[in-house]
């Protein structure tokens, strides 16, 4: 960081994320921006002081409103996804929720992709139509053809690609451009992805939410949320932000920064041993498909070679028919993948699914039992060997 200035767009993204968000001339040398725990700034004048009450101030003006490290944080990956501007938040739920409060008002609908995140359609179902804003459910394949969905006053289409549990990858572009012929902001849910798989605002996108808890934070020990938004988003956002105080810890906003200096190599292993392990999957008998994207010949496949550049190691199994009890067996006594409701930590999970259960307007028969992996950084052939003896408990 010395020398000539560091203009972020003369490097690759791999580059950008170890590098953006941190200026050590501004804190004596240290590599790092260091945690900073405020509440209280001072103001040296009255003049700052009212400045900042007006929201013309240049400085930081209360805890609230992030310390340094909050910043960096929230610079760094607007940058490197290519928003405006993005904002910190407590949990991924937090990044899905917000948006939809913001940018809608009584009267308003929303079209939600019928394979989302289920803590979103559930925030959808109690709320968001306690609020007055009616919401309707679509096809993620739908792609261009989601113009029929629109109505006079649908002002948002949430997306998530690839979807929750089984995995669709959306035609994001064809999406946006449907939705800003009617008016209407496109939302995606990018976490799958991350701002280096998938640099959403090139494709139509004006708001980008991440569960930062997943790759970015990258070691199971941090809940946060990030929304990342263009210029003509960021108003509301930042507005509702602010009003609702719901911005992030500095010491979770410290471990994400620390996370995104090495996410680029994390996704690699990531994505290598994914791929390693779903091949191998293909090949086994007791498995009917493998739900995973970047997979020569999976569903998605296409879209997602033409839109995407990288991949992380989270993806959706079904099995051939099987009782419950195997799968249950199976699962019990394995001693590498654990069973928790996350991912994108240095650990790799496994749990059983049933994405019928939460989906409205497309039915999903998918012939046999779900489950989904989330490959960690463990040796693929140590995580293959793993699921080997798995399949012969699910035998009996």
């Amino acid at each position: 960081m010395s020398g000539k200035p560091f203009d972020p767009l003369e490097f690759a993204p791999a580059t950008q994320a170890g590098h953006l968000g941190r200026d050590p001339r501004r804190f004596i040398g240290a590599v790092n921006t260091p945690v900073f725990r405020a509440s209280t700034i001072l103001f040296p004048t009255v003049a700052d002081l009212e400045a900042a009450a007006r929201g013309d101030y240049a400085g930081l003006s209360y805890g609230l409103h992030g310390t340094p490290g909050v910043v960096d944080l929230q610079q760094a990956v607007a940058t490197l996804e290519g928003a405006h501007a993005a904002l910190a938040v407590p949990s991924g739920l937090t990044a899905t929720t917000l948006p939809l409060l913001a940018l809608t008002q009584p009267g308003d609908h929303v079209l939600v992709t019928d394979n989302v995140y289920g803590p979103t359609r559930r925030f959808c179902e109690l709320h968001l139509r306690r609020f007055g804003v009616d919401v309707s459910y679509y096809d993620p394949l739908l792609g261009a053809d989601i113009a029929r969905e629109f109505r006079p006053r649908t002002r948002v289409v949430f997306t998530e690609s690839p979807g929750s549990l089984t995995f669709e990858v959306q035609d994001i572009p064809a999406i946006a451009a449907a939705a800003h012929d009617h008016g209407a902001k496109v939302v995606l849910d990018n976490t799958w992805a991350t701002p280096l798989g998938f640099r959403s605002f090139d494709h139509g996108v004006d708001v980008s939410v991440h569960a930062a808890t997943k790759y970015i934070g990258g070691h199971s020990d941090v809940l946060l949320g990030l929304i990342l938004a263009n210029e003509s988003t960021y108003g509301p956002l930042f507005r509702l932000w602010t009003d609702m105080g719901v911005t992030a810890s500095p010491d979770d906003c410290f471990l994400a920064l620390r996370g995104l200096r090495t996410l680029a190599v994390r996704l690699d292993r990531h994505r290598d041993s994914a791929m390693a392990v779903a091949r191998w999957l293909a090949g086994r008998p007791e498995v009917r498909a493998v739900l995973y994207p970047p997979l020569p010949g999976a569903p998605g496949h296409a879209l997602w070679q033409r839109d995407f550049v990288h991949a992380g190691g989270l993806f959706g199994v079904v099995l051939q028919p099987v009782a419950a009890e195997r799968v249950a067996a199976m699962l019990d006594g394995m001693a590498l993948f654990g069973m928790g409701w996350s991912w994108g930590g240095f650990e790799s999970l496994i749990i059983p699914t049933v994405p019928e259960r939460v989906r409205t307007v497309t039915p999903w028969q998918p012939g046999g039992p779900c489950l989904r992996l989330a490959i960690g950084l463990e040796a693929p052939e140590d995580l293959i060997a793993d699921l080997d003896a798995g399949f012969a408990r699910l035998a009996g």
